[in-house]
């Protein structure tokens, strides 16, 4: 395990992710973002993603995470619409089908548990 830390999300430097074009629904959202701390196991991951503008799909991972900055409309396939910005919390069950239309680039503290 690495030593204790802290890091300013709103300035950490993120990287280009991969995005799987199928999952653009509309616009040109692009996708970057850092892992800060990995489990040994690669179980528990912790970082901060980024999103611009545009409305994706996905299928979630056992996430909890906190919205920094930006805001999105996330449609939980058979569940709620969560609406999201800066200062909220949101948690995500592992295999939900969801619809996120983002508003504003959306940054987020996360936690996943695979």
């Amino acid at each position: 395990m690495t030593h204790s830390f802290a890091l300013h999300i709103p300035d950490a430097a993120l990287t280009p992710e991969p995005f799987d074009p199928e999952q653009i629904v509309s616009g040109n959202p692009e996708v970057t973002g850092k892992v800060v701390w990995e489990s040994p196991d690669g179980r528990q991951i912790r970082g901060i993603w980024q999103i611009t503008p545009g409305v994706v799909t996905d299928t979630e991972a056992d996430e909890l995470f906190v919205v920094i900055s930006g805001s999105a409309t996330i449609e939980v396939a058979d569940g709620p619409t969560l609406r999201v910005g800066p200062g909220d919390m949101a948690v995500l069950r592992a295999g939900d089908r969801t619809t996120w239309t983002v508003h504003e680039t959306l940054r987020k503290a996360y936690a996943i548990n695979l």
